[in-house]
């Protein structure tokens, strides 16, 4: 049984950060991608981050290039996503999502198991 658990939303000012956390169990995230999708209020699910196998192969939504930086810790089986710089439009539901294969991309059908998420809440 897969079980991912986010944490380290809340409530934070524009220009400000938050890490978020994903702890993983039944599979090992060093051998799948893993991904940060999220989800604001009234619209559809985005592609946040990816990590792949690779510790070299990550890619990120043009809207968080730069601000947001996608890790994996193999000993404890977590994924990290470090944000800075936040926006008020970085707001919605953030989800961990772990693939079936090695290497994935942006697309949501890519990912089979799934976290309940973590709300991230940026105001003005």
């Amino acid at each position: 049984h897969v079980q991912l658990v986010e944490s380290g939303g809340g409530l934070v000012q524009a220009g400000g950060s938050l890490r978020l956390s994903c702890a993983a169990s039944g599979r090992t995230v060093i051998s799948y991608a893993t991904g940060w999708f999220r989800q604001a209020p009234g619209k559809e699910g985005e592609f946040v981050a990816v990590i792949n196998w690779s510790f070299t192969g990550t890619d990120y939504a043009d809207s968080v290039t730069g601000r947001f930086h996608i890790s994996r810790d193999s000993a404890k089986n977590m994924v990290y996503l470090p944000m800075n710089r936040l926006k008020v439009e970085d707001t919605g539901v953030y989800f961990c999502a772990l693939a079936s294969r090695a290497r994935a991309g942006a697309r949501i059908n890519e990912y089979e198991d799934w976290g309940q998420g973590t709300q991230v809440t940026v105001s003005s």
